[in-house]
């Protein structure tokens, strides 16, 4: 069922200061940049790959599941491959985001993806940097980088790419840690190793894991005990257990929920399967996320719309999924409470909605 959003509520969705914790920043790269950094760096895409910007947008339209879109998504970064590249992709995301009410972005990004290209890990990490201080001084918003590691390859190269990174972790230009790719066959106790080295030896950084996603609320519950993460990316499969769900509310450990990439990559049907009212009813703290949007159709406005069309959430509802993604991101207490009072400031211009 399909629920009205007008333009004021809206224009209220796009006013709340919200906080990102889910976006891969070789995810929002648009077919349009795709194609021209392939010209621009004389990249030539696989024949199997679309030949224009059209047929690109419609046969993302059309995954299967993950793996179908991870194929895609690996070719489509084959493109990225000098630091100018990586800054022009962050800042094409922080523009985006911004113009969406975004103004605190923690965002992941795929060295190892990279690595394998040839492309070394100062280059991948300098144009995102660049790109998180410009946005910062452009857009007054907090930007954060997350490195990821891809659970597909051994978790040796895990290990390897964290100990590639010791000193931008040491220098707090990298602030968290997180494992993405193909949830199965690959668990989380598979990298138990890489997060012990990085607690152990960066204590300051934040950790997080995809799970509950593919897997069940088993992969939860060992991302939680194994990896020690206080924090899981997607998690919809928490509901299968009111033991995982209790503690994700005692502890308040917040998901980061995808709506718009759980129904392109069929984990759901449609964003109203998704277990928005059970987190809110249970509190379960959650944040609403864009994923891939460049791939899924939708940045983050987009996702909260669509969540609103499909629950019709309430004002009140919204301001206190808002809060959990404040209070649930890695950012100093200062600046939460900045955003906390914009909370209030713009829930207080819209009191007739609540």
């Amino acid at each position: 069922m399909a629920f009205p959003c007008s333009h004021k509520f809206t224009d209220f969705l796009r006013e709340l200061p919200k906080c990102e914790h889910h976006v891969h920043l070789e995810g929002t790269l648009e077919p349009s940049f795709l194609f021209k950094l392939a010209q621009r760096n004389h990249i030539t895409l696989p024949s199997s790959f679309p030949k224009t910007i059209e047929e690109c947008k419609q046969r993302y339209d059309q995954f299967a599941d993950l793996q179908d879109f991870l194929d895609f998504y690996y070719i489509g970064m084959s493109v990225l491959v000098s630091e100018q590249d990586f800054y022009e992709l962050a800042m094409m995301y922080f523009e985006k985001a911004h113009h969406d009410g975004c103004l605190h972005s923690e965002v992941f990004f795929d060295p190892q993806s990279h690595l394998q290209r040839g492309v070394e890990m100062d280059t991948v990490v300098s144009g995102f940097d660049r790109a998180c201080h410009d946005a910062t001084a452009k857009f007054g918003t907090s930007n954060k980088l997350i490195m990821c590691l891809l659970r597909h390859l051994p978790a040796s190269s895990g290990l390897d790419t964290i100990k590639l990174a010791d000193n931008l972790y040491q220098k707090g230009v990298i602030h968290g840690l997180g494992l993405d790719s193909s949830e199965k066959p690959f668990p989380p106790e598979l990298f138990t190793e890489c997060y012990s080295y990085l607690k152990n030896k960066h204590p300051q950084v934040g950790l997080t894991a995809h799970a509950g996603e593919e897997g069940d609320y088993t992969y939860v519950e060992n991302a939680l005990d194994l990896l020690h993460t206080t924090r899981i990316d997607h998690g919809i499969h928490s509901r299968q257990s009111e033991k995982v769900m209790h503690r994700l509310s005692r502890n308040q450990t917040m998901l980061t929920v995808c709506p718009l990439s759980n129904v392109k990559l069929q984990v759901v049907n449609e964003v109203g399967q998704l277990p928005i009212k059970v987190f809110l009813e249970k509190g379960v703290p959650f944040s609403i996320n864009s994923d891939d949007p460049a791939y899924f159709g939708g940045y983050i406005l987009d996702n909260y719309v669509a969540v609103q069309k499909s629950f019709a959430l309430t004002a009140a509802q919204w301001k206190q999924i808002v809060l959990n993604g404040i209070n649930g991101s890695w950012c100093s207490h200062e600046r939460k409470q900045e955003l906390t009072s914009l909370v209030d400031v713009v829930c207080g211009r819209y009191s007739d909605l609540f």
